[in-house]
């Protein structure tokens, strides 16, 4: 195995901890625990399930990390294509994850203040974490369409998947400003969050059995 393809391997891995990490942690962990607008019911799951929710934080860092990870990895692989793009897509990618971390400072309280019996300030915190999740995300999804750029440029990945990716970043943009700006919206386009996850899932897959970018 050539050391790109080395490379190319590692990033698929660390695409590959950040789906099944962040997926759990906010798609299975915190969709089943967390019901919006209801603190006492919130409050109630969490407790009856708090391994499980300091769990999901583990994950969520763990996440964080493999973005960190991958962000850095994609650079050196793809900087000889356009450094200035390259570079500008590690960053947003670095901000997203740097965020996502700091997110947590709040998510990390809201065991102690169910504990506590402070429900409201506990779906207050979630909500937090939530919208420093979203201001995330839309750097990410610039991110997005810089790698779209990128990976088509590079021609070792198919367009199918670079057109996914593109689209991805438009769900993340539109999702994201929809939750802060019009949340009473946000539900309706939540089915829309299925293209992400396939687009980078294809491309978390081709780097780990291709190993070409």
């Amino acid at each position: 195995m050539t050391h790109s393809a080395t490379l190319i391997r590692l990033a698929g891995l660390a695409y590959l901890v950040i789906i099944l990490c962040g997926v759990w942690a906010e798609g299975v962990v915190r969709g089943s625990l967390v019901i919006p607008g209801d603190a006492s019911a919130t409050a109630d799951a969490i407790r009856a399930a708090l391994g499980l929710f300091r769990a999901s934080l583990l994950a969520d860092a763990t996440m964080a990390l493999a973005d960190i990870t991958l962000a850095v990895l994609f650079f050196t692989l793809l900087r000889h294509i356009q450094p200035v793009l390259a570079l500008l897509a590690m960053v947003l990618r670095l901000v997203q994850a740097g965020l996502i971390g700091a997110s947590l400072i709040a998510l990390a309280a809201v065991p102690g203040l169910v504990t506590s019996g402070d429900d409201s300030l506990a779906l207050t915190f979630i909500g937090l974490h939530a919208t420093g999740y979203d201001i995330g995300l839309i750097f990410f999804a610039v991110n997005c369409g810089l790698m779209a750029v990128l990976l088509s440029r590079s021609g070792g990945v198919p367009r199918v998947i670079v057109y996914g990716i593109a689209a991805a970043g438009a769900v993340y943009l539109t999702g994201s400003i929809l939750r802060l700006l019009a949340p009473e919206l946000a539900a309706g386009f939540a089915p829309a969050y299925l293209i992400p996850l396939v687009a980078e899932s294809a491309l978390c897959l081709w780097l780990l059995i291709r190993a070409r970018i």
